[in-house]
């Protein structure tokens, strides 16, 4: 009986997709017809290049979308001019491109809504929920209490509903300094919850905005501005990360206050952490105007736009950002995984190249002076609609300097004098010999060729225990080949004990590399795995036209292992 019971059980259970809790909600709210159509958005402030936790949040809001035939859109938070700039503005609407969310002609910015976030805050004094404070922002704090002892009431908070409208047309109308005056809602001062204690909604800032220009002296603050550009757009989920749960009772607030016919709810959910890296907008200002890395777009930062560079593609984001999931528990993710997920997409779609990054010479001195072959590779031996190309071979080749050992170490499997090995793609080789320099490195290998052992011939004699690739001398061109560890030191943690970062001094090593010539050709983005490297990808800002530079994406070889 008990067999047949769970036969039935996992026969109900199979086809049946697991739901997060987001999508649990928006399923019940469905269900309840609260919504007809489902909106969602993503919010940035516009205020620096967005990270891989952002592309959560996009991917998030755009995939829920799509899931309930609904509407996304990207929209601007641009409520503080102090820090805003048209750059930002446009390498965010890159990003969200780049990583396949489609926004189309939903395109907003909060700064065009602030004639209507200005009547309403006039709607809230009218109500006698709103007034114009005169005390300081230190004062503000002090009177604020703490998260055992209840705030005091501001001296100011039993204004006329008249007199506090006159003091907010002052206001908007340039009479009085910045920081002179203030906007509060009125709520409680004793709430448990400090965002509302009586919260600043406006401030008087003069300064000019990057899209409304010298027309407004006040600003919304953020609690006040986000719920009402929600609500204006008809967003139905406001999905936001875990720091804004306390800030949800002052969201509701704000749309139950402000008259909305279908006021939207927020949902939070938990951020994305990374191990070792650098995500902090300030943080990477700092680098950046350091000089310590080339822009906001350095390969070794985590922004899109830096990620973008170095190689990986949108759809090794997105295979990331669905094995991390949705949860409400704050969690940090190895930085492994997303080098995993980068693996996982490019191995069969990149060609597999040869490129020596550490060159000696290998020298064939029985291989005809003057002669040359063209020896056939496939470009992907697990995907062959990559085709296959053409290699010049000759006398002289170059391999990697630790492709040979003149006193090999036990079980060392590539060359050294009277051990045989496989060139890739090509035949057998013998080591004779070394040259040395006066130091006493090695210069140059020479070595015999069998003939006979031709890649594809059908040669079934002798076996050799290793493989190793190599490029022409004669044909190979030289390129910068950019070699990347983690900006930060793993070992020692992202933070000093005076608050900087723990900056690994081994992050970029730039090596002069051989390369085979067909990657001569490469172009911005261009990715290639490097045959027992790595993969690469040619740099989108340094590269010229037959002049590719080339950044390491990732390693071959992966810490990180998919869960069962």
């Amino acid at each position: 009986m008990d067999t047949e019971k769970n036969t039935e059980n996992s026969n109900e259970n199979e086809g049946k997709v697991s739901r997060n809790f987001i999508e649990e909600i928006i399923d019940r709210d469905l269900a309840e017809e609260k919504y007809e159509k489902i909106c969602t958005r993503f919010p940035p402030e516009p205020n620096g290049y967005l990270h891989i936790g952002h592309a959560k949040s996009i991917l998030l809001n755009y995939g829920l979308s799509k899931e309930y035939g609904g509407q996304f859109n990207l929209r601007f938070d641009d409520t503080n001019p102090t820090k805003e700039k048209e750059e930002f503005v446009e390498s965010i609407k890159a990003d969200v491109r780049w990583l396949g969310a489609d926004f189309g002609e939903h395109l907003y910015f909060a700064s065009n809504y602030f004639d209507t976030m200005y009547e309403k805050a006039v709607l809230l004094i009218k109500k006698g929920l709103a007034f114009v404070c005169d005390l300081s922002a230190d004062e503000i704090r002090e009177y604020r209490g703490t998260l055992t002892e209840p705030g005091k009431e501001s001296p100011y908070r039993g204004r006329m509903i008249e007199e506090n409208l006159r003091l907010f047309t002052e206001m908007k109308n340039g009479k009085y300094e910045d920081g002179a005056k203030v906007l509060r809602a009125k709520i409680d001062m004793a709430s448990p919850n400090i965002n509302m204690r009586d919260p600043v909604i406006y401030r008087i800032a003069h300064l000019t905005h990057q899209n409304t220009g010298d027309k407004w002296c006040i600003y919304p603050m953020y609690d006040f501005a986000h719920p009402i550009e929600d609500a204006i757009e008809g967003v139905t989920h406001s999905i936001c990360t875990l720091e804004f749960e306390d800030h949800r009772p002052l969201y509701d607030w704000v749309v139950a206050n402000t008259d909305w016919e279908h006021p939207p709810k927020q949902i939070e959910f938990a951020k994305m952490y990374l191990t070792n890296v650098v995500t902090g907008k300030r943080y990477i200002k700092k680098l950046v105007e350091q000089g310590i890395v080339d822009g906001w777009d350095d390969p070794r930062l985590v922004t899109i736009a830096a990620l973008r560079r170095r190689g990986f593609t949108p759809e090794s984001i997105r295979m990331f950002v669905g094995l991390v999931g949705v949860s409400k528990a704050n969690s940090s993710v190895d930085y492994a995984e997303l080098e995993y997920c980068i693996r996982e997409d490019l191995k069969m779609k990149c060609p597999r190249m040869m490129a020596v990054l550490d060159p000696i010479r290998l020298i064939i001195d029985n291989y005809p002076e003057g002669e040359s072959e063209l020896l056939e590779a496939d470009n992907n031996l697990e995907n062959p609609e990559l085709g296959k190309r053409q290699i010049p071979f000759g006398r002289e080749l170059f391999i990697e300097r630790d492709d040979f050992m003149e006193n090999p170490v036990p079980k060392y499997k590539r060359l050294y004098p009277g051990n045989e090995v496989r060139l890739m793609h090509a035949y057998f080789v013998k080591a004779i010999s070394c040259e040395k320099d006066a130091d006493g490195n090695v210069t140059a290998v020479h070595c015999a060729y069998d003939p006979e052992t031709k890649a594809g011939s059908g040669f079934e004699g002798r076996k050799v225990k290793g493989t190793i690739h190599w490029v022409p001398a004669k044909e190979a061109f030289c390129a910068d080949v950019r070699l990347y560890e983690n900006l930060i030191d793993e070992t020692k943690g992202v933070y000093n004990e005076d608050g900087s970062l723990n900056l690994n001094p081994n992050s970029l090593t730039v090596v002069k590399a051989c390369l085979e010539p067909a990657l001569k050709a490469a172009s911005a983005y261009d990715s290639f795995q490097f045959v027992r490297k790595g993969y690469f990808c040619a740099d989108a800002k340094d590269s010229k036209e037959g002049a590719p530079v080339f950044n390491r994406i990732v390693t071959m070889k992966s810490s990180f292992k998919l869960p069962k």
